[in-house]
């Protein structure tokens, strides 16, 4: 069951800047990039959350543990401040869920005998492709 967190738009920076690429004549004028600023150590997520996060090797998460999210994909400033909320509570869900610990398995006696017979199978085909001895 995923845990629902919810971040508050006080612990969210979010800057206009001017997009970069195509936009016309209003690419010099409007600012409708989005820069979004969260800094996970003073956020209000749990504990082992934030632990998790701080550790993911993400290129969005800088050293001082801030994760920066550049919105550009859209010409509204609105649409792009969505996405960047979008991908930043992504971001958290992926490590909110925390992964099931693996249990080693041993393969069952009848998949050995399987694969050593099908290794014999190819040897024997495979020296059967040699010169005959005279």
């Amino acid at each position: 069951m995923p845990l629902e967190l919810m971040i508050t738009p006080e612990e969210v920076e979010i800057t206009a800047i001017r997009a970069q690429g195509a936009g016309g004549q209003n690419v010099n004028k409007v600012s409708s990039a989005v820069h979004l600023r969260f800094d996970i150590a003073a956020s209000s997520l749990p504990e082992e959350v934030r632990e998790r996060l701080l550790k993911l090797g993400d290129q969005r998460i800088s050293g001082e543990g801030i994760v920066v999210i550049k919105a550009q994909k859209f010409r509204s400033l609105e649409k792009n401040r969505l996405d960047a909320m979008r991908r930043l509570n992504e971001l958290i869900a992926s490590v909110a869920v925390t992964a099931k610990p693996r249990r080693p398995t041993k393969p069952s006696r009848s998949s050995i005998a399987k694969r050593l017979e099908s290794k014999m199978r190819r040897g024997k085909l495979k020296a059967a492709r040699s010169r005959v001895a005279e």
